[in-house]
């Protein structure tokens, strides 16, 4: 089947330690051999064909019958489950129920359709056919924010109720800011009641979603920016959103350093296990012990292989815009949550929420493997991924969304000493990509010249002095030529 000439072939391609290239198993490797090379055999990377960064993988190249297409057997029971709804089951009088219905049922048969025939991606742990339903899901959750886009603002917000029918009502955002006082003296039962308050569900979701984050970027640097950017944005657009409006040791303390700080540093110390683990695979049926068979198993749900990222944005303009998208793109899509929630009446503990957190959670980690790979080797990889074009255009989509049911929210000035902290902040971002890619560059240029220009000017004066008038280094040059023609 295709999975198998793709596992089969791994080894003869650059492509089998991307990430995560499907294999059999799990075993992990003695004590002793970590960064030694493990022996060849079919699944395993070519050496020379691994990018340094990229982790060595053995895989014995068992295929078995979890990771075969099985596109028959999938059209075998759709065809089944459409010819029962059409023999044997009476169809409904009810239009709204025979709509809803018809809807699922082709959202159903697309995303059957995409799990056996999509291509595949950058990840196959715990099976390709995973990423694949989240890939279709994109596509799915795209076209549904361009059908709510070309609705009228009453009609897209009532279009909710089809969904939820609690949903389509105005509802209150709730005031985080308020009594920021940590000890409230005046409250003698508990005087720390405001900070028990703040410790609502939001705060292991904060810890959990940076955890996630910081191991789709892979940089502690990044991921320390985004953090302390989007906190400078709830500064920034509270007079916009009132859920915006927190006390500043929530922003500060429980926000960045607690929630989201500790979140980041157990994402880096999870990635540097998983830089550092040997991935040698097993097939499950080739492992004598039970243990190992457990084991085996658990490991399904790992990585297959590990690419470190290193973004380097100062070694090029390119990398430096494209590191600078990337937040943007993080940010925006980090907006999008508070604004679409509050233009289309949802509550923040909705399920349609959590879901699309959820949602991000499963693409965005592909996405940003395509980018990066799309960055960091243009030549092989000559243009974007899939499912990194869709989050792009999901996230674009949901902010066109915000824009068409609530201008009059977004064209709220900004306050005065906020529009001055920001212009000042652009123009020292612009001032030092100007230095550094545009008047440093040209500065080093010069030195070199002048430098070369120096060296011809004592090689000349050097042959002046030996009174021969003419310089030996072409004479050497020349000898040298005679020499390889008589070779």
């Amino acid at each position: 089947m295709r999975r198998g000439e793709r596992r089969s072939h791994a080894g003869a391609l650059s492509k089998a330690a991307l990430e995560e290239q499907p294999g059999g198993g799990v075993m992990e490797a003695p004590p002793g051999s970590r960064g030694d090379s493990p022996p060849a055999a079919p699944g395993s990377a070519a050496p020379g064909l691994r990018r340094s960064t990229e982790s060595e993988v053995y895989d014995d190249g068992t295929n078995t019958f979890f990771w075969r297409a099985h596109t028959l057997t999938v059209l075998f029971i759709l065809t089944c489950a459409l010819g029962y709804v059409t023999l044997l089951e009476e169809t409904p009088q009810d239009t709204a129920y025979n709509t809803k219905r018809g809807i699922v049922a082709s959202i159903l048969v697309f995303l059957c359709f995409g799990v056996t025939q999509a291509k595949d991606g950058p990840f196959s742990r715990p099976h390709p056919a995973y990423w694949r339903f989240w890939l279709c899901v994109s596509v799915v959750y795209e076209l549904f924010l361009i059908f709510i886009l070309f609705q009228t603002v009453h009609d897209g917000r009532q279009f909710m109720k089809y969904i939820d029918p609690n949903l389509g009502v105005a509802l209150p955002e709730r005031d985080y800011g308020g009594n920021c006082l940590i000890y409230d003296p005046g409250n003698k039962t508990d005087p720390f009641h405001n900070v028990w308050d703040k410790l609502d569900g939001f705060v292991p979701a904060h810890f959990l979603g940076w955890y996630l984050k910081t191991l789709m970027i892979r940089d502690w640097w990044m991921c320390m920016i985004i953090s302390v950017m989007f906190e400078f944005l709830e500064y920034s657009l509270e007079h916009q959103l009132p859920n915006f409006s927190e006390c500043w040791w929530d922003h500060w303390i429980m926000d960045v350093i607690l929630c989201n700080g500790f979140g980041i540093y157990c994402g880096m110390k999870t990635l540097g296990w998983l830089s550092l683990k040997t991935y040698k695979w097993q097939g499950l049926w080739n492992i004598p012990t039970y243990k190992g068979k457990i084991k085996r198993i658990a490991f399904q749900f790992t990585p297959y292989s590990w690419v470190k990222f290193e973004w380097k944005p100062a070694s090029s303009l390119r990398r430096w815009l494209a590191v600078c998208g990337i937040i943007f793109v993080f940010l925006l899509a980090e907006l999008n949550t508070f604004y679409l929630k509050f233009v289309l009446w949802m509550p923040p503990e909705h399920c349609l929420v959590l879901l699309r957190l959820v949602f991000f959670v499963n693409v965005g980690g592909v996405g940003m493997r395509e980018i990066y790979d799309f960055m960091d080797d243009p030549k092989f990889n000559k243009k974007l991924g899939q499912q990194a074009w869709l989050v792009a255009a999901i996230t674009v989509t949901e902010f066109l969304i915000v824009v068409k049911y609530d201008p009059y929210t977004l064209m709220l000035s900004l306050p005065f000493y906020i529009t001055q902290c920001w212009i000042l902040g652009i123009i020292l971002v612009l001032t030092w990509t100007i230095w550094r890619f545009f008047i440093r560059d040209i500065t080093l240029r010069c030195k070199e010249i002048r430098r070369q220009q120096q060296e011809h000017k004592y090689e000349k004066d050097k042959c002046l002095s030996n009174g021969d008038g003419h310089s030996p280094v072409p004479d050497e040059q020349n000898g040298n030529k005679l020499r390889e023609r008589k070779l």
